[in-house]
């Protein structure tokens, strides 16, 4: 069994919800969150029109499944990334869970 975690921003939550169903992981919870990067390290040049302190919409899903189907999302997550033309990515994590109940 693994904890899967997904962050998107908000505007992927039909790709991420697709991605999910194509992994034949039938089950999650999915929550609307906040991002945050903090801009103050990056240079006037590379930074030009954003302000310091930068905050997005995006979501957060979460599942507990098998490690077959999580394999098979990690996949199609690097698959979506790989074909973006933009800064945002679909970010996974995949976590071993030791006990449930």
């Amino acid at each position: 069994m693994k904890l899967l975690i997904i962050t998107a921003v908000k505007v992927f939550e039909k790709e991420v919800k697709m991605i999910l169903k194509k992994s034949d992981i039938k089950i999650f919870s999915y929550t609307d969150i906040k991002g945050f990067r903090d801009s103050t390290e990056e240079s006037v040049e590379s930074n030009w029109f954003a302000s310091e302190m930068n905050e997005s919409q995006s979501i957060m899903f979460y599942s507990f499944a098998d490690k077959e189907k999580t394999d098979v999302l990690f996949n199609y997550v690097n698959e979506f990334n790989t074909t973006q033309k933009t800064l945002s990515k679909i970010h996974v994590v995949i976590l071993n869970v030791e006990k449930s109940n």
